[in-house]
């Protein structure tokens, strides 16, 4: 089934959820790497690259599945969900949407401070939107850098949260999305 249905995600809602996640948790594993490396590393040119280009594959998938989710259903909560679970999955999905936002924007700021565009997989380049600001590279770098650790957190908690739901509370949360 392609499409959401009031008690099941779909094949495309499942596939933009996963590929968003292993992009992120991959992104934010390769720019923790990155950050250590020494100018005379082989990685230290090519490390940037790839965490630009996979940032700019992020962003299209992350951009159709905000659109996706907007026309499509969502399943209908399960029955034994309890109030504040409901409340606190709909905040952290807000949060979590907002942050991953926030990285977006500020990584392409951070790749075009120096007014070059970002070449995504030597596939084509994307120009800087408009002149750097001062201290760009830098300010962009610090809400990079905190959002990214504020959603690896939130994503923990969220996996946590599905685990919970599926060993403890036996109930069909993480058989939905799988």
């Amino acid at each position: 089934m392609l499409r959401n249905s009031p008690s099941q995600f779909g094949l495309l809602s499942k596939l933009f959820h996963w590929a968003v996640a292993i992009l992120i948790i991959g992104l934010f594993a390769l720019g923790f790497w990155m950050v250590d490396l020494s100018y005379y590393s082989d990685w230290y040119q090519t490390a940037p690259f790839y965490h630009e280009s996979f940032g700019i594959l992020l962003a299209l998938i992350f951009i159709v599945s905000i659109v996706w989710r907007t026309i499509e259903i969502s399943p209908t909560n399960i029955a034994s969900h309890k109030h504040w679970e409901m409340v606190a999955s709909k905040q952290a999905k807000l949060l979590m949407t907002f942050l991953i936002f926030n990285i977006l924007i500020s990584g392409f700021l951070i790749s075009t401070a120096d007014f070059r565009g970002v070449n995504v997989f030597n596939l084509f380049e994307i120009p800087p939107l408009f002149e750097a600001f001062e201290n760009q590279e830098d300010i962009t770098g610090q809400i990079h850098k905190w959002c990214a650790y504020l959603l690896i957190g939130i994503v923990v908690v969220h996996m946590v949260a599905a685990l919970k739901h599926h060993f403890y509370d036996k109930d069909e949360t993480l058989k939905r999305i799988l």
